[in-house]
């Protein structure tokens, strides 16, 4: 078998083990002696450590999350898999970046019960390409100032992903393309019980604003 085959199924494997590494399950219950699953929203990821938990936990959860993504999309990079800023390189990188949000969101160290992958979904496209993922960021920073939801402000992120990619950057490889169509699509699937609970208006907001007197 080729080597570089080898190098890319090894990055896939690996990327997918990285990805399974259940930051929120194990701190709750190293730090709090609780499973997160089973409380707050029952989601295994930080916005939901740190409104059970608070910011001291959820910070560190967020960005080991934000890590493993980057860490497993930059695998075939570093595992020289493949020409170095080729399309094919990009190409595997996805995939890899692809199997660690897989094992985010069906983690075989816990129990295949994860989060929602946003997290381990940024940190991919961080390792792909940093100046649209910071753009797409700002869109999300500015969605959950103006309406206080995380959940429509990572919807917004993902949307806001191909939108940019297309009209503002550019990418020589057309699997990129679509996986920036995926990535809208996957966390708006992901968040269709929050897109109900916004409808009837029972989403808990992250930033609630003070009534005036």
């Amino acid at each position: 078998m080729n080597t570089d085959v080898i190098r890319f199924i090894i990055s896939v494997a690996a990327g997918y083990l990285l990805g399974s590494i259940p930051s929120a399950v194990w701190a709750g219950k190293i730090f709090h002696g609780i499973d997160i699953r089973e409380h707050g929203s029952g989601n295994a990821g930080a916005t939901n450590v740190i409104r059970v938990l608070g910011w001291k936990t959820g910070i560190p959860v967020m960005l080991a999350d934000i890590a493993k993504g980057w860490l497993a999309a930059l695998l075939p990079h570093i595992l020289n898999a493949a020409g170095k800023g080729s399309s094919m390189e990009i190409n595997m990188m996805i995939v890899a970046g692809l199997a660690a949000i897989a094992g985010h969101v069906y983690p075989v160290f816990a129990g295949f019960r994860g989060g929602k992958g946003v997290g381990t979904t940024v940190g991919v496209l961080i390792a792909l390409n940093p100046l649209l993922t910071l753009s797409c960021i700002g869109v999300f920073l500015a969605v959950l100032l103006i309406t206080g939801y995380v959940s429509l402000s990572s919807m917004s992120f993902g949307v806001s992903f191909p939108l940019l990619l297309f009209t503002l950057f550019d990418t020589p490889s057309v699997i990129f393309r679509v996986f920036s169509v995926f990535i809208a699509v996957a966390l708006i699937y992901t968040h269709r019980s929050n897109i109900k609970r916004l409808i009837r208006g029972e989403e808990p907001k992250f930033i609630k604003r003070k009534k005036k007197q």
